[in-house]
């Protein structure tokens, strides 16, 4: 099997055998593996005054970033980013990715229109005016939809991605921003909908949000998405308890605690590394990961230590 399929029959929740998949929603590391910076940090202010020759050396190195990152740690799965504007450079790095790699990668891209929690600034305005306008925020949140829907369309058209990374936060480590009530008017539907329409459309889901979300889990899970990421233990998300409940609805993506990978012993990561295969790996249904990203300023060092172990014993036998 490609690394693409095992990723899809891991999203699926069929058995196959080998490694269990695995990938990273990013791999900030880019500078220290490869001596080029990630794609999402770079800024392009001269893009319009370049010549065609220098936007696609751009968008070449954009793309090879990508690769090198997937083949160098395995991953099955690129996430893509591009700062590169519209959606014509968006199709123009598929390709470009495509044309290099064939199909051994499954490719996806950030796609959730649904409301996040806001940033500390917008956060006591968000909340008045999701309370004081409750229309008009469903109005709002159902022409999201609509409209991701619509450039999904579009995807779909030109062809060469694979699915959707949903990737709104809705929870602190304490728990969920809003309450599951307000949650389940205010997200859930939209969440459904959208999860739907791009399995209309062809395309994997996989919903993606940090801290706490065992008061909103029935929700998530019943808004059908392929997969859920990340399984945060510093939010409190133990995955032997979500596997055990959900384990034969929803494929589960990571639990390697970053905060450990960040802070704690090389004891403790190998045992998070080690609790996450144990538990995500029974009965298929999951990809290893880490609970939120290869961030700036992680050492590097650890997130090989934690690949290590995937490599050494993340594997299923024929």
């Amino acid at each position: 099997m490609t690394p693409r399929e095992r990723f899809i029959a891991a999203l699926e929740r069929r058995s196959y055998t080998g490694h269990v998949p695995t990938f990273e929603l990013v791999f900030f590391l880019t500078m220290e593996a490869f001596g080029k910076l990630h794609p999402s940090q770079r800024a392009f202010h001269q893009w319009q005054q370049m010549s065609p020759r220098e936007r696609q050396l751009h968008r070449a190195d954009i793309a090879q970033v990508h690769i090198d990152t997937a083949e160098r740690y395995d991953h099955a799965a690129i996430f893509l980013h591009s700062p590169l504007p519209g959606l014509e450079e968006l199709f123009r790095l598929i390709d470009i990715v495509r044309d290099k790699t064939g199909d051994r990668y499954f490719l996806m891209i950030h796609g959730d229109p649904t409301y996040a929690m806001p940033d500390g600034e917008n956060m006591m305005a968000f909340t008045s005016w999701l309370y004081e306008e409750m229309d008009a925020a469903k109005a709002g949140a159902e022409k999201q939809v609509k409209q991701a829907l619509e450039q999904a369309e579009r995807i779909a058209e030109h062809g060469g991605l694979d699915g959707f990374a949903l990737c709104s936060d809705y929870c602190f480590n304490t728990g969920p921003f809003l309450g599951p009530d307000m949650f389940g008017e205010l997200v859930t539907p939209y969440l459904a909908e959208v999860i739907q329409g791009y399995r209309d459309l062809g395309f994997y889901s996989i919903k993606h949000t940090d801290g706490n979300i065992m008061p909103i889990i029935d929700q998530l899970v019943e808004a059908r998405p392929d997969a859920l990421h990340s399984l945060d233990p510093q939010g409190g998300v133990d995955i032997a308890e979500v596997k055990r409940r959900y384990g034969d609805q929803v494929a589960l993506c990571g639990n390697v605690n970053c905060g450990l990978i960040q802070t704690g012993t090389e004891e403790e990561v190998i045992a998070s590394a080690r609790y996450a295969i144990k538990h995500g790996m029974p009965g298929g249904g999951y990809i290893f990961c880490t609970s939120n990203c290869v961030y700036t300023g992680m050492p590097l060092e650890r997130y090989q230590l934690i690949w290590d172990i995937w490599k050494r014993e993340a594997v299923y036998a024929e």
